[in-house]
């Protein structure tokens, strides 16, 4: 069974979770049943009321009843199930009695399925543990014929100790390993912290000598208005200026990746490395670190602007004299806290200071910090890796996936403290993804499994859509013709989850036939060994690479119902 977002969201819940409010959009920004219904139903749309969706046109009325249509067929095949968590439990333990109608994907496009490794699969000592059952789950997914691994090579093992001294040797046994068995690989260059998120279970700090000169400069790292420093990731203020002994940040990443490439260089001549996913942020993403739970934020937060070291200050007045106003340069001081709602706050209220000529300043800068730090990193990395698929990971957070709390009110809060310029009258991933489709970088995107209707019931004060969302970034995409990869947000084990992530994988009838270019799964784990959740999940590959299943027609499932008084693990 997937994980509930309730189960996971209920644990992230501010303390004092504020009400519902009452309105998505401002009173001048009221729009009625029809635009409601465009809104809800994802489409991309700019209409009277500057109402932002995603996917289809105006230009295009019969396309847009048909997605009306699909989705309306969707929520008929899936149904929520009951309020309670133990009642779903309950209920399972007996048998999955659901019954819903599935697409045939027999004869689809072959989307790549790639499986997430454990964080914690190489120790702080660069060693290999486990390898003996590492193996023996690898030949299990070999046997289901996924196509490859996702691995993350963390900076703070392989330059834990001193400047440009390298340890790739539990890696290079890896990659034998991997080699072996015939199966690919997807690396990501991890510059960031790992611990202290939601679903972080080990932690691997950044290298020891660059946080001894965090020490005695902490502003090496983002910072919060309070002058809270945030460790899990160098701030983006640093990337030309030369502090980390005698290097700037980007040249410190060069370093790194062009070790890597010239360590593994017979694993990306023979093709075993097809990707490198390049760490552009905390959590690996391409976004401010503006909601962190080790330091109080809770669901649906809308997150701070975490501009405040003395390197950004300095970016922001620069740019506030060239503006001829610099009195601007100074962040909004009516933006709230990490778990406000946007109508708690003047600046992202409706008709708020976020519209304002001064906020939307404020914001330009903000996210065009953003979008030149990945521009830098990567035209770096395109120089390490020359000939290798490039890919940037946009806006996800381990179970939160993409950021699609506050997404149906006007100003798209946390949106904005993440630096995403995404408010309801600006398109705020177009620019990011023309930035990708200059480096010829793929975009790796989550939410790929999640349901707004299930957000709707979990958590209606947040006002969420990640469908919309997802549609929104899919086709900011493809509009510049980059490849999309995805990866669930939440465990995913059930059938329903992986029907979703296959209906956003292979559009039903896009006209320019447009698909996921990979999905990686999120990740190699006991549980997925179980012999009833590897069967489904085996099923899930068979559909994503296009194959026929025999057991297509409606009726209980079997393999769902919950096995107890046995482990079920499957059998190397």
């Amino acid at each position: 069974m997937a994980i509930s977002s309730i189960q996971v969201f209920n644990c992230l819940r501010a303390p004092n979770a504020f009400p519902a409010a009452t309105t998505a959009l401002s009173p001048q920004n009221s729009h009625n049943l029809s635009a409601s219904l465009r809104v809800s139903f994802g489409f991309r749309d700019f209409n009277s009321c500057g109402v932002k969706g995603c996917f289809v046109s105006s230009s295009s009325p019969s396309r847009a009843g048909a997605m009306v249509r699909e989705r309306a067929e969707r929520t008929e095949d899936y149904p929520l199930v009951g309020d309670s968590v133990d009642a779903v439990d309950d209920q399972l333990a007996v048998s999955t009695t659901q019954k819903f109608q599935e697409r045939d994907f027999a004869g689809t496009s072959y989307v790549p399925v790639y499986v997430m490794l454990p964080l914690g699969i190489i120790n702080m000592n660069c060693e290999l543990d486990d390898v003996e059952g590492l193996l023996n789950q690898l030949k299990i997914l070999k046997s289901a014929n996924v196509d490859g691994v996702m691995i993350d090579c963390w900076w703070g093992i392989v330059e834990a100790h001193a400047p440009q001294v390298y340890n790739w040797s539990g890696y290079e046994r890896l990659f034998q390993i991997v080699r072996d068995l015939k199966l690919k690989l997807q690396v990501v260059m991890s510059f960031h912290e790992c611990g202290g998120n939601i679903g972080d279970d080990i932690h691997i700090p950044l290298p020891r000598w660059v946080v001894e000169i965090g020490q005695s400069n902490p502003d090496i790292y983002f910072t919060n208005r309070e002058g809270r420093r945030n460790t899990e990731c160098l701030s983006w203020g640093i990337d030309k200026e030369r502090v980390l002994k005698g290097r700037t940040a980007v040249e410190v990443y060069f370093d790194y990746m062009r070790s890597f490439r010239v360590e593994f260089d017979e694993f990306f001549e023979n093709g075993i490395i097809s990707e490198i996913e390049v760490g552009l942020g905390p959590c690996g993403e391409l976004r401010y670190p503006s909601y962190p739970a080790k330091h109080g934020w809770r669901y649906p937060g809308i997150g701070e602007f975490q501009c405040y070291d003395r390197y950004l200050m300095k970016s922001l007045t620069k740019a506030a004299e060239a503006r001829g106003h610099s009195f601007w340069a100074r962040g909004p001081d009516n933006a709230g806290f990490y778990n406000s709602a946007p109508h708690e706050t003047g600046f992202f209220c409706d008709g708020g200071d976020y519209d304002s000529y001064y906020g939307r300043f404020f914001l330009k800068w903000y996210s065009h910090v953003l979008i030149d730090h990945g521009d830098r990193v990567l035209a770096l990395a395109n120089l390490a890796f020359e000939g290798t698929c490039i890919a940037v990971k946009v806006s996800c957070f381990h179970l939160l996936s993409g950021i699609h709390w506050w997404y149906k009110t006007a100003s798209h809060a946390a949106e904005l403290t993440a630096g995403f310029y995404n408010p309801s009258n600006h398109d705020g991933y177009a620019p990011i993804a023309t930035m990708l489709e200059k480096h010829g970088a793929a975009l790796n995107f989550t939410c790929v499994e999640m349901r707004t209707l299930d957000q709707h019931e979990d958590f209606p004060e947040a006002l969420a859509d990640p469908e919309g969302l997802v549609w929104q970034v899919l086709n900011a995409a493809w509009d510049v013709c980059i490849p999309v990869a995805s990866e669930n947000a939440l465990p995913c084990h059930d059938r329903e989850g992986y029907n979703k992530i296959l209906e956003n994988a292979k559009p039903r009838n896009d006209p320019d036939g447009r698909h996921l270019s990979a999905f990686t799964y999120l990740r190699l784990s006991p549980i997925l060994m179980e012999r009833h959740n590897f069967m489904e999940f085996e099923r899930f590959v068979k559909r994503m690479h296009g194959e026929a299943v025999s057991d297509l027609q409606v009726k209980p499932n079997k393999e769902h119902t919950k096995l107890q008084g046995t482990d079920g693990q499957v059998a190397a």
